[in-house]
């Protein structure tokens, strides 16, 4: 490896950054406490966590030994690794130093020094948390949505940015980035420590139905949280095909489903058979409900004579296609 070193600058949000590229000790550098990844395996708890554990975390993960397999197929990084001046803490690139490492473990003379882009000690935060998102979320590598939300939580809460600008920093919606965070919240509150369980938890705060049900039944989220981790719902695609039509169902079946007097599989089946999961019966009850509604009734009322005429003209198609709807179904 070449240990030529050469100047450089970087640009974040209008400021010119000086860098410095050059061949470093690795075991002089430090992996990032704060990095998303890194944060969401060993930190999402509060507590601080040693070096030795972080390591011992992210070579549990397949990336890293296929990270592992290409440093040693190139001879070394292809992209060095960004680290902040001073503490030797690294900024980007966790997983290529855990990588790295685990090689130096083996062949510490070979290994013993990894190329890296030094930026200044005194780099500020919201710039350091700038340069992640566009490696990780802008970028080539990009977090899994636990990661992705956790960071724009933190962005939020500890830089008290406001989530549109997070979300235009990162060029990502501002609903998408609000979805993001009220799913990692709702797995904080709730203590949910898998994040592969993210899934699960994303379709269950989509769902219109569900959220319906939770208002009726604030006990609801409990249930699922505990359905989830013990494996009664197996696949997070049977939150929407399977709860959300519990959810949306008789008010009864759903009720002896929260109350735990009937299963997840029982509750579906009977919501399924009386017709919750079809979606013309659905569009059909909704019409019912609001057409026999008083509100109805007034609106229809108070209208202009222009409106009522128009609203007699749709009340003739609709009887019209009706009757023609119910010869259809045999009534």
């Amino acid at each position: 490896m070449s240990s030529s070193s050469h100047s450089g600058v970087i640009t974040l949000r209008g400021n010119d950054i000086p860098t410095v590229t050059r061949d470093i000790e690795q075991s002089k550098l430090r992996f990032y406490a704060d990095n998303p990844r890194i944060y969401s395996l060993v930190r999402s708890d509060g507590h601080e966590p040693d070096q030795q554990l972080i390591l011992e975390k992210l070579l549990e993960h397949d990336h890293v030994h296929v990270l592992k397999d290409d440093i040693v197929a190139n001879g070394g990084l292809i992209d060095p690794l960004i680290v902040r001046d001073g503490d030797m803490v690294v900024l980007e690139g966790n997983s290529r130093l855990a990588a790295y490492r685990h090689l130096a473990g083996k062949e510490p003379i070979r290994w013993g020094r990894v190329r890296c882009t030094v930026l200044p000690a005194d780099m500020d935060e919201q710039l350091i948390f700038t340069l992640l998102g566009q490696y990780h979320v802008k970028g080539k590598t990009d977090w899994a949505p636990f990661e992705k939300a956790g960071f724009i939580h933190r962005r939020i809460t500890e830089q008290a940015l406001e989530i549109d600008a997070v979300a235009e920093d990162l060029s990502i919606r501002k609903s998408e980035a609000e979805q993001l965070v009220r799913v990692f919240r709702f797995m904080l509150d709730k203590k949910v420590a898998a994040r592969d369980h993210w899934s699960y938890f994303d379709e269950y705060l989509k769902s219109r139905k569900i959220s319906k049900a939770r208002e009726l039944h604030p006990e609801l989220d409990d249930v699922f949280v505990s359905h989830v981790d013990a494996g009664v719902i197996p696949r997070a695609i049977e939150v929407r095909t399977k709860l959300a039509v519990i959810c949306g169902g008789n008010p009864k079946n759903l009720k002896r489903y929260v109350q735990g007097i009937v299963g997840f599989e029982d509750a579906y089946e009977t919501a399924s058979v009386a017709g919750g999961d079809n979606v013309s019966l659905a569009k059909l009850r909704r019409f019912r409900q609001w057409i026999v509604q008083n509100d109805s009734e007034d609106d229809m009322r108070e209208a202009t004579k222009a409106v009522r005429d128009k609203m007699r003209f749709e009340l003739k198609e609709i009887e019209r296609r009706t009757k023609k709807l119910k010869e259809l179904l045999g009534g």
